[in-house]
Parts: C-alpha cells; sequence; structure tokens
C-alpha cells in the first residue's frame, strides 16, 4: 500500500479513498436491502389472517415490527382501510415514494465514484507523460530509459487504479440497483394485492 502511493501520489490517495468509500458504501446498503427485504407474499397471508380475525391493531402492529418497505406501505393502506380505494392507493403511493428514496440512499455515490475514478486515472496518466516528457527535454541529447521510467510508473499506475476503482464501484453500483428493483417489484405486488384482498376480507364478513 505504501509503494503504491509512493508511486501514485496524491490522485493515489485520492484513488484509494475511494475505493473504500465504494466498499463501506456497498456492504452498508447491502445489509440494509437485505433487511428490507422479506417475503411479500408470506406476509400479506399472515397479515391478512389477522384482519379476518377482526383485529386491525394486531394487524398494524405486525407492521411495525416488520422491517422493510413492503410493511410500510400495507400500514398506510390499513390506516386507510375504511376510506375510498383511490384514498388508500394515494396513501401507500405517498409511502412508497419515501422509501424508494429510502432504499436509494448511497447508491448514487457508487455511481459518482464509478464515473470519476476513470477520469482521475487519466488525469494521472496525462500528469505522467508531461512529467516523462520533461525528464527527457532535460536530458537531451543523452536520455536513458531511466529518465523516463519514473513518469511511466505514474501514469500506469494511475491508470491501473483508475479502472479497477471504476470497475469495483460500477459492480457495487449495479448489485445494489438489482436487490432495490427487487423490492420495489415486492411493494408493487403488496399495493395491487392488498386492496383487493382487503375488500374480500371485508365481503367475508359481512352477513
Amino acid at each position: 500500500m505504501g509503494e503504491l502511493l509512493r508511486q501514485g501520489g496524491g490522485l493515489m490517495a485520492i484513488l484509494l479513498a475511494g475505493g473504500a468509500t465504494a466498499v463501506v458504501v456497498f456492504v452498508l446498503r447491502l445489509f440494509h436491502l437485505h433487511r428490507a427485504q422479506i417475503r411479500a407474499p408470506d406476509f400479506l397471508e399472515g397479515l391478512l389472517n389477522v384482519v379476518r380475525g377482526g383485529n386491525l391493531i394486531e394487524a398494524i402492529s405486525l407492521c411495525d415490527e416488520t422491517p422493510g418497505p413492503v410493511a410500510r406501505i400495507v400500514r398506510a393502506a390499513l390506516l386507510r382501510r375504511d376510506d375510498p380505494p383511490e384514498i388508500q392507493l394515494a396513501a401507500m403511493e405517498t409511502a412508497g415514494r419515501i422509501e424508494i428514496r429510502r432504499l436509494e440512499a448511497g447508491i448514487g455515490a457508487l455511481a459518482t465514484i464509478a464515473q470519476a475514478a476513470p477520469i482521475l486515472g487519466l488525469l494521472g496518466t496525462a500528469l505522467g507523460l508531461m512529467d516523462a516528457l520533461a525528464q527527457l527535454r532535460a536530458s537531451a541529447p543523452l536520455a536513458h530509459a531511466g529518465d523516463l521510467a519514473a513518469g511511466l510508473q505514474y501514469a500506469l499506475v494511475t491508470t491501473a487504479a483508475g479502472l479497477a476503482v471504476a470497475a469495483a464501484a460500477y459492480v457495487f453500483h449495479n448489485v445494489l440497483v438489482g436487490r432495490v428493483a427487487a423490492i420495489v417489484r415486492d411493494m408493487e405486488f403488496a399495493a395491487a394485492e392488498l386492496p383487493v384482498r382487503l375488500r374480500h376480507v371485508a365481503g367475508e364478513a359481512r352477513p
């Protein structure tokens, strides 16, 4: 690590900091998304069994105890159970927008790192080549390969580091986007199914 910093200078320090940030963001967000994803069909079935028993308060408590956005949009619908369907839908849409913002928090940082890292690497390439040319001009006409080595090494090290950090951040970003998309599909399933199932339960309760 110290040798890489010595060879790459300040740009290498920035790239390594970006890489470390990408790893931390990825691990924390992946853990959060893992906790947020539940089996939506099973959750809805269990919840509706509670509702069939006439215990709406217990159903809302079950939503409070269950992590993740699916439970929160279901809770929003239960709180509006006696309102018209369009009011229920609006409540779920509002809760869904809030939950999506929470799910996507931090993912934009990975996209920024993935885009900026190769540009910083390219900047290192340009600076390294400029340094090599300066050394070549200073040593002319008796220039040696060693005169070019430091500049070329700086150029190659920063380029490689920039590409490596960008590739890792890009993969991290896509993994998290995929997890968010899966949770959003569960939210859409719950939002589509719950009002229909609640009306069905209400019909069963009528004499």
